[in-house]
């Protein structure tokens, strides 16, 4: 099998390795969440084709400071809320 670079994990101290992923912002309106638009690109098992592949994933922003457009590195964390699984780790790029 192919090695997905978006499939990252880390080591968070003597914690299990947690999934890592890279995504743009693409709602910001609810308080302390963010909705992060992550995109997989792969090739079709049997056509070959590059195929694009987005999930939404409701992310925890504490201080409320990620906005519409920003790309950030997000990560798993334990249940935060009925959707929320993720957490943000940090700002990757944030458009001009």
């Amino acid at each position: 099998m192919s090695e997905n670079t978006n499939e990252q994990t880390e080591q968070v101290g003597g914690r299990n390795r947690r999934k890592v992923r890279v995504g743009v912002v693409v709602s910001d309106t609810s308080d302390k969440t963010i909705v992060v638009k992550v995109e997989r690109r792969f090739a079709h098992p049997l056509y070959g084709k590059g195929v694009a592949r987005t999930k939404r994933y409701h992310v925890h922003d504490e201080k409320n400071e990620y906005k519409v457009g920003d790309t950030v590195r997000i990560t798993e964390t334990r249940p935060l809320s009925k959707t929320k699984r993720w957490r943000v780790l940090g700002l990757v790029d944030r458009p001009a």
